[in-house]
């Protein structure tokens, strides 16, 4: 029964109560019930009537409504303003409009594909966009926020028949508004001078205004050009500020002033450098200064000459491709080292930490903090969760020669259970959390201090209370041994310890070859006078018949590539298989014409690759790619790809994208 009409039934309850009266006169008198009767007959042929005509127009004005709705409502369509378009759910156009066929011009696109049409929505399931607010497509060099409406027709059998309507609304002027948006966005940049002190001391007086003024000329220059506000507010400091779009810029050229900076010449003995930090957008100036300052500072833990922009959670990186300049002053290395005392000597109980596949430094570095703590009278714990043929010689020894340090080896699991939050945690050879020995305690010590000699990268360790990263240097252990000079008269150094130290030295340096500065033979000479042998060192890297056997291997069967890089292989999985690679990647660089070397191998499920090279190749961009790093001449990553083929893929594009880059700064 149609609920709309009204029928005898709605009437029913005074039907009732008139029947009801009827037959109570009834009985009370005959004549007075059969005039009543009459008298109700009338009644209720008059309601009936009364309802059928009333239902008949009512009918009538829903009728003439709806047809008035229809007409309005395809008014409506055929004359909207905006774009409208009707397909089916499989994105066939059935009906659109005259101004969705302008944006088209000529082309015949009724019973085509939308997704032909419109290659936006080739991969859209149009059926899904009613739940979403809207879909952002861009036609030609206009913008459209286009609105999905599934419609339900009486003809429609099952969902797949069901049409769906999409209106565009022309976006146009908001994107153009966001675009303005993005592109004024201010960024704060920090600019320094990594060596002023030393520039300058390297400079006759009479030519170092000339290299002042120099600087701030070609600052000036480079960020005029760019409209942004420049402010010198010390001798080798400067704050800039410019939009977005002016940044991308300095982006698209890599920031070419670290190159110009470079090439100053003067009378100067010593090239300058520059290290830059720019903040990212969106951001209030006093919280744009703090993120530039920490760009800049990463800028300057990973050596200088380079420029460091925030991007998203992470960072990007341009230039970094001279080698770090050794600082001459040792104010730094003084005050640091009596930090680190008196971080030590606060603390309950030191626990020392290198990275994964401890090398010959990392272990030397942290049988030096040992030293400390033990001068300091705090107990000491040496994190390390195995042995490897990197170390084992000198593992050996310190059973032999140094009980005590060899009794206080924990491993990660253990040093995890007893670490307490008033211990401290010294990170040695190695800034970064995931390449630690234990990762799980990093995140459990509340104080941590961070000794390094690697370029800094974008993953550092959170809130340390110390941190000493320096590039220059040869070695975590040369930085150790100054420190150690600085915290008094007596270092106490056993032979075994300067042997450690010394060996750290050794194994990072190529004897004495690579990144060695002076204040390397210095650190060098100090631990020669606490008892430290050349002799005994060099048996701690006494190879055996399969690795020299192993090494040939690799370079017999390596490859050149670009003509002056050599890519070997250690197919063969063994303990030391990473030592080898090493290895033999420092011997693929004796080989005449070539300046870069990589040697991949794979241990323990990873492939780990090896790279060395002169100084006009830096093999830390090219691995960082891949998500390594290290030194400018000596850098290594580990990928976790299935086999050494995908990872010697993902190498020669690192490689290629590193030789590109350098193709666009000439």
């Amino acid at each position: 029964m149609n609920k709309n009409k009204f029928t005898i039934k709605d009437l029913q309850v005074y039907l009732i109560f008139g029947v009801g009266v009827v037959l109570a006169l009834l009985t009370q008198s005959k004549f007075l019930g059969a005039i009543f009767l009459v008298f109700y007959v009338f009644v209720v042929y008059f309601a009936l009537n009364q309802v059928r005509q009333i239902d008949d127009y009512l009918t009538q004005r829903i009728e003439d409504l709806k047809l008035d709705f229809d007409k309005a409502t395809e008014h409506a369509i055929f004359n909207m303003p905006f774009p409208l378009v009707i397909t089916t759910c499989q994105g066939q156009v059935v009906w659109y409009n005259t101004p969705f066929l302008k944006l088209f011009e000529d082309e015949k696109i009724l019973d085509e594909d939308l997704g032909k049409v419109v290659p936006a929505l080739k991969d859209v399931d149009l059926r899904q966009t009613q739940d979403k607010d809207s879909l952002s497509i861009k036609l030609g060099d206009q913008y459209y926020r286009v609105h999905a409406n599934v419609v339900d027709t009486t003809t429609t059998s099952s969902e797949e028949d069901r049409l769906i309507m999409l209106y565009w609304v022309n976006d146009s002027k908001y994107e153009d508004l966001m675009e303005v948006y993005q592109r004024e966005k201010s960024i704060v940049l920090l600019v320094e001078i990594d060596n002023y002190d030393e520039v300058m001391d390297g400079t006759p007086t009479n030519v170092r205004p000339i290299i002042q003024s120099q600087v701030d000329q070609i600052l000036n220059q480079y960020f005029h050009d760019k409209e942004a506000l420049v402010n010198k507010y010390d001798d080798e400091s400067y704050l800039v500020v410019l939009n977005q779009h002016n940044l991308e810029i300095c982006r698209q050229d890599r920031f070419s002033i670290l190159d110009t900076a470079r090439a100053i010449d003067v009378g100067n003995t010593l090239s300058l450098t520059l290290s830059i930090g720019a903040s990212s957008g969106d951001l209030p100036f006093k919280k744009a200064y703090e993120e530039a300052e920490a760009c800049l500072n990463v800028a300057l833990g990973r050596g200088g000459d380079q420029a460091v922009l925030r991007k998203e959670n992470n960072y990007e990186f341009f230039g970094g491709e001279s080698k770090a300049v050794e600082k001459s002053n040792k104010v730094k290395a003084r005050v640091l080292g009596n930090a680190l005392k008196q971080l030590v000597e606060k603390s309950e109980t030191i626990y020392v930490m290198g990275h994964t596949n401890p090398d010959m430094d990392a272990i030397g570095s942290a049988i030096g903090v040992l030293r400390v703590a033990e001068n300091c009278q705090r107990p000491a714990h040496l994190v390390l969760n195995q042995s490897n043929p990197s170390i084992s010689t000198l593992v050996t020894r310190m059973k032999e020669e140094a009980p005590d340090h060899y009794e206080g080896i924990l491993s990660g699991e253990e040093a995890l259970e007893k670490i307490k939050d008033s211990d401290l945690l010294i990170l040695v050879d190695n800034h970064k959390p995931s390449f630690t020995i234990h990762p799980d305690l990093v995140a459990a010590a509340k104080n941590i201090v961070v000794v390094d000699h690697h370029r800094r990268g974008s993953e550092f360790v959170a809130n340390p209370v110390l941190v000493y990263v320096e590039p220059y240097a040869s070695s975590t252990s040369e930085l150790i041994t100054e420190m150690l000079s600085y915290m008094g008269n007596d270092t106490r150094l056993t032979p075994f310890e300067a042997d450690a130290l010394m060996s750290g030295i050794v194994v990072d340096t190529k004897n004495f070859t690579f990144q060695t500065g002076v204040r390397t033979f210095e650190a060098a000479s100090l631990l020669k006078r606490a008892g430290a042998d050349m002799g005994r060192v060099r048996k701690l890297f006494e190879d055996d018949f399969e690795t020299i056997t192993m090494k040939s291997e690799v370079i017999h069967k390596s490859k050149i590539v670009f003509d002056h890089i050599a890519i070997g292989r250690l197919v063969q999985e063994a303990e030391n298989s990473v030592l080898v690679a090493a290895q033999a990647a420092d011997d693929l660089l004796h080989i005449y014409g070539i300046r870069a070397s990589f040697v991949l191998t794979k241990h323990n499920g990873k492939i780990h690759i090896s790279g060395r090279s002169f100084e006009d190749i830096s093999v830390q961009l090219i691995l960082e790619k891949l998500g390594g790093g290290g030194h400018l001449n000596m850098a290594g990553a580990q990928l976790d790809v299935a086999t050494i083929d995908e990872a010697e893929e993902a190498l020669m594009g690192a490689i290629e994208e590193y030789m590109e880059e350098g193709e666009k700064k000439k």
